[in-house]
């Protein structure tokens, strides 16, 4: 607040007072957070029990992996080479439309060789693939 001595002149305070404002403003928040929790509405239903269910290994994403050596693996097992990686996928997409690949490419692996898988499994007609990488 400010207080002017009084002088010979008259004229009106020009500043605003804010301590109503804030109260007031105070004053809303309270009822705001008082009213909140009666505001949520629910619904009191019973839900059915179900039995225990366990994840669908089947749609689980193709693990493709390719070590420091160049040899690629397709789910642990060793594949020949590019072709028959390709038939391969393409025989897994066959029974799973939307499967996904997740690659797992040792660092020493020329980027080439990698880039040639990639290739392979986008002509295979597989279009999810991801990197798989180790936190450091």
């Amino acid at each position: 607040m400010a207080f002017k001595p009084q002088s010979e002149d008259e004229s009106a305070l020009s500043e605003i007072n804010v301590t109503p404002l804030v109260d007031v403003m105070l004053v809303l928040v309270i009822i705001l957070l008082v009213t909140a929790p009666l505001l949520t509405q629910s619904v009191q239903v019973k839900l059915p029990k179900t039995a225990e269910t366990v994840a669908d290994t089947q749609d689980q994403p193709l693990q493709l992996g390719i070590d420091a050596q160049g040899a690629i693996t397709l789910n642990k097992n060793p594949q020949t080479d590019l072709h028959t990686l390709e038939n391969n996928l393409k025989t897994e997409l066959t029974k799973h439309p939307e499967i996904g690949v997740h690659l797992y490419a040792d660092q020493a692996v020329v980027y080439a060789k990698v880039a040639e898988v990639m290739a392979t499994v986008q002509h295979s007609g597989i279009s999810k693939i991801a990197f798989v990488t180790m936190e450091q």
